[in-house]
């Protein structure tokens, strides 16, 4: 970056990227949502459509050494990740070219190839497990990284697995995707103080950031991973984000108040990401043929996926057994 604040020709390459991995996912899920809704998407799915900048910022500070821990609303934490939108998408459609093989579906999905140690259905699950990775990976330099939401944080996974974490100072961060509600329940108004102060509370320092802007989210996460990655410990890093859609497939999100939604889409990450790579430099027709690329890439997974072949019951690869593709 620039004396004066402004992005240098690696930063405007860098943004540029990370729009691309937003786009994505926001294509994918869209996708996603459009054959769940024919009828070829089986067992429940979670969107994260509002929610882009807070993996892809992430991420973007990670190398293979690291593992991470997702969500149930864990499609951006894998693409952000490097899983590919085709196995991904081939997983969520049950086939046998998927990440899995088509035995994951969309709440479990591994891949330690990618360093990717699930996507945990159990609400807090992932705090827990990349505790447990953090002392797997410190002696080689590594970080764990441990996605969640604000309701995980009225569970005991997380103040006795940062209170672990701050005790052995494991080389932790811990992502908190504060996107306002527990499910259907306003987090305000059944918990009390805020998230970052139960951090502190816990010796482990925590920041809060708006989690809708990624250089802001690539930023603090940054400084959390170097503080792990050079023996300082754990971090929390609040991220207050938005989900654009309900909690999952059945929910119309009747709950949010009048306007709510319209406002928070005032704030959307991939409009906001575009307006200041325009500001900073990048021609508009550069950034509508990430879009048409995106589009194009979908397109051609989406039929790939449909043509892909059915999963054997009686032949479960080997790999699939331990964890993840090899």
């Amino acid at each position: 970056m620039n004396a004066d604040g402004s992005w240098t020709d690696a930063d405007r390459a860098t943004y540029l990227g990370l729009y691309h991995s937003m786009a994505r996912i926001r294509v994918f899920e869209e996708r996603l949502q459009s054959l769940f809704l024919k009828g070829e998407v089986y067992g429940t799915t979670h969107l994260c459509n509002g929610q882009e900048a807070v993996p892809v910022g992430v991420s973007s500070v990670l190398d293979d050494r690291d593992r991470i821990a997702g969500t149930y609303r864990g499609h951006g934490h894998a693409l952000a990740r490097g899983i590919g939108a085709q196995e991904l998408l081939d997983e969520m459609l049950g086939r046998a070219t998927g990440i899995n093989g088509g035995r994951a579906g969309s709440m479990n999905v591994t891949s330690m190839r990618h360093g990717y140690l699930g996507s945990y259905g159990i609400v807090g699950g992932s705090i827990a497990a990349a505790v447990g990775a953090a002392m797997a990976v410190r002696s080689s330099g590594g970080v764990a990284v441990a996605y969640f939401g604000d309701g995980a944080t009225n569970q005991a996974y997380f103040f006795e697995c940062l209170n672990f974490a701050h005790v052995f100072a494991l080389p932790v961060v811990f992502v908190c995707e504060n996107n306002l509600y527990m499910e259907y329940t306003l987090t305000s108004a059944v918990s009390g103080g805020d998230i970052a102060s139960r951090s502190h509370s816990l010796g482990v320092p925590a920041e809060q950031v708006d989690g809708m802007r990624v250089w802001e989210v690539r930023a603090a996460a940054a400084r959390a991973v170097e503080r792990a990655r050079s023996g300082g410990g754990p971090s929390l890093v609040e991220a207050h984000t938005y989900r654009f859609v309900g909690h999952s497939r059945s929910d119309p999100a009747r709950y949010r108040p009048a306007g709510e939604l319209d406002a928070w889409r005032e704030h959307d990450p991939l409009a906001l990401c575009r307006a200041r790579l325009e500001q900073e430099g990048v021609p508009a027709a550069e950034l509508d043929r990430v879009t048409t690329a995106v589009d194009e890439e979908l397109s051609r997974a989406e039929a790939a996926a449909l043509a892909a072949p059915w999963p054997d019951p009686a032949n479960l690869p080997a790999e699939f057994c331990e964890g993840g593709a090899a």
